[in-house]
């Protein structure tokens, strides 16, 4: 996919989600394919499955770059091994403190995944900003963790077109007073990506601290939520909220879509329509009938982790 097509793609306009299939013929599954996503995720439709094991998400600290590539925020690892020995070096590190990959594994998954990039996805308003829904409601914002399949493929390109290649763990993001060391590592750092192509070194991230509990969660087959919308994608979304605070967001509202010299719109509501389910199941580690008999395990009917799960008590 050249620069270009980068380049010209957006969430809303004459050039976004429903014609980005017709915008490049590499890009045809955005309209023909039939495990999109995003979805939404209807709780009474979830098969439980006592097979699921617990992620495992590497502690490694990681350096990379955050930046404002005119769709969301990223940041993206940063594998270059003199930077690293150099970071090391001023700050008294062993070789081994910050590495240049983090696995994860475990859950549904069958193979080992590399971490490849963070995706952060949010809304101009509170009520909207989540690519996933839950019970047919949204939330401020989603932060996607996306990894390759390194057991099979070499990097993230080649992993992007072939089958079980990647993953991408969700957070869905709710209003909250406080939250977490590394998220607001991230959030800190905006006033440096306000525009289109600026970026930022940030250094010594943790992406096992960005998720709050991974114990719980929904999975399902899906697909990218951006061009190509290559179809070989295992969703996790996790049952617990990452939080985030009314300044943080206010922050995040402040970045624009353009450069500097061309602004354009906010870089907000960057998220893509909800897409059919068609035939696949969504899976879930959570046993709703065990959870119903005991006061004790997390549950998304009785701890509600997100505030939509009041809906769910009396789902069968």
């Amino acid at each position: 996919m050249s620069a270009d097509w980068n380049f010209w793609w957006t969430f809303d306009g004459i050039s976004g989600p429903e014609f980005w299939g017709i915008l490049n013929p590499d890009w045809h599954l955005c309209s023909k394919g039939h495990r999109q996503s995003p979805i939404d995720i209807k709780p009474n439709l979830l098969l439980y499955d006592p097979n699921l094991r617990p992620i495992h998400i590497g502690k490694n600290r990681v350096n990379g770059v955050l930046e404002n590539n005119g769709h969301s925020v990223v940041f993206h690892i940063n594998s270059n091994s003199d930077e690293i020995e150099l970071f090391n070096s001023i700050n008294s590190l062993n070789p081994s403190s910050i590495v240049t990959t983090i696995n994860m594994s475990g859950g549904p998954l069958s193979y080992s995944y590399s971490f490849d990039s963070l995706h952060l996805h949010f809304g101009r308003t509170d009520t909207f900003g989540s690519e996933h829904m839950i019970a047919g409601l949204t939330f401020p914002g989603e932060l996607q963790i996306l990894g390759y399949n390194s057991d099979l493929y070499q990097n993230m390109s080649e992993a992007s077109t072939k089958p079980n290649g990647l993953v991408a763990i969700a957070l869905l993001i709710q209003v909250g007073d406080t939250s977490s060391d590394e998220l607001k590592s991230l959030i800190s750092q905006l006033q440096h990506i306000r525009y289109r192509g600026q970026n930022i070194t940030l250094k010594s991230l943790s992406i096992r601290d960005l998720v709050p509990d991974d114990r719980f969660y929904m999975t399902y087959e899906g697909s990218l939520t951006m061009p190509s919308c290559a179809e070989v994608v295992t969703w996790i979304v996790i049952n617990k909220p990452l939080f985030i605070t009314r300044q943080q967001l206010y922050a995040l509202r402040k970045l624009m879509q353009g450069e500097a010299e061309l602004p354009k719109a906010p870089l907000g509501n960057n998220y893509r329509p909800i897409q059919p389910l068609n035939e696949r199941v969504v899976r879930t580690n959570i046993d709703f009938k065990r959870e119903q008999a005991s006061s004790v395990c997390p549950t998304m009917k009785r701890n509600m982790h997100y505030e939509v799960n009041k809906n769910f008590r009396n789902t069968g």
